[in-house]
């Protein structure tokens, strides 16, 4: 695949990923970024990439960055704090008319990165890909609900038009300095001390999306083509524990209260095992702590 083209770059996950994904990159492939000004992408020009500046949500910059584009890693996003429009024009509406501009380009690879809380509602038990979203839950909202609706309408086009779809689902992301870990204290901050947080490190991350991007059409367990994968490591942490890796004092009352139902957005990543051969370097948070790698 000479020329990948990534979106989102300078987000925290995109950031970071693109960093890795152009120091590691293979001999004779190139990389391209989208990012609304030349400033935003010198850092990622100085490192080798290619520079496309435009707006993900006009269709016109779209076309002219997918231009020679083999394949593409979808990190956008609007997350939380940003108005419900501009999450359902970022999460939604542009990444099916990226996924548009990929059938019409004939790009053979369209990695779209979302997020575990399209799942909705806790099923009781880890969550696995075939699971049907079901809106609800702590943090349903716009950002879940309109990444969920991208996942939909991708997957229609992956059926209909033979887009070679392959969807990467984060649990909440870690690690390389990134601030996640004491933004979740203020986030949790009236959960359980027993509730647990899914997590995965930004290197896992960057592992599996190249694992997702490279895997030819078949593997072990059939096509990759269409199919989604959970990023997660192997154990969630409590509330507790996130309390204890960063050295922060437990609030009062957080050991008194209880959730009955901590398997809340817990998800397998057997799938990404099985078929891709994924293992994860930081299998948990204390590993990533004991290597110094929060």
């Amino acid at each position: 695949m000479p020329l990948i083209l990534v979106t989102g770059v300078t987000g925290r996950v995109g950031r970071r990923f693109t960093k890795r994904l152009l120091e590691g990159a293979r001999s004779g492939t190139e990389v391209r970024v989208l990012v609304r000004d030349e400033e935003r992408g010198a850092p990622f020009a100085a490192l080798g990439a290619q520079v496309a500046v435009g707006d993900l949500r006009e269709e016109k910059d779209l076309r002219k960055a997918m231009d020679g584009a083999h394949a593409v890693v979808n990190i956008a996003a609007a997350f939380r704090g940003v108005p419900d429009e501009e999450a359902w024009a970022v999460n939604r509406d542009a990444a099916v008319a990226l996924g548009r501009a990929a059938v019409e380009a004939g790009t053979s690879r369209f990695v779209q990165v979302s997020t575990n809380l399209t799942y909705g509602v806790s099923r009781g038990r880890p969550l696995v890909e075939d699971d049907e979203s079901v809106p609800g839950g702590v943090l349903w909202g716009a950002y879940p609900a309109s990444k969920a609706e991208a996942e939909r309408e991708l997957l229609a086009l992956h059926r209909d038009h033979g887009l070679d779809l392959r969807i990467g689902s984060l649990s909440f992301v870690y690690g390389d300095g990134d601030p996640h870990l004491a933004e979740a204290l203020r986030l949790g901050g009236t959960w359980a001390g027993n509730q647990r947080l899914a997590m995965v490190h930004h290197a896992d991350v960057t592992q599996a999306l190249l694992r997702l991007l490279r895997a030819p059409g078949g593997t072990a367990g059939g096509s990759v083509s269409g199919r989604k994968y959970n990023i997660v490591d192997d154990a969630p942490a409590t509330m507790v524990e996130l309390h204890q890796i960063l050295g922060a004092p437990l609030p009062e009352g957080l050991t008194e209260r209880t959730d009955g139902d901590t398997w809340w957005g817990c998800t397998s990543n057997r799938r990404l095992r099985e078929e891709l051969g994924w293992r994860p370097l930081y299998p948990t948070m204390w590993t990533a702590y004991d290597a110094g790698a929060l």
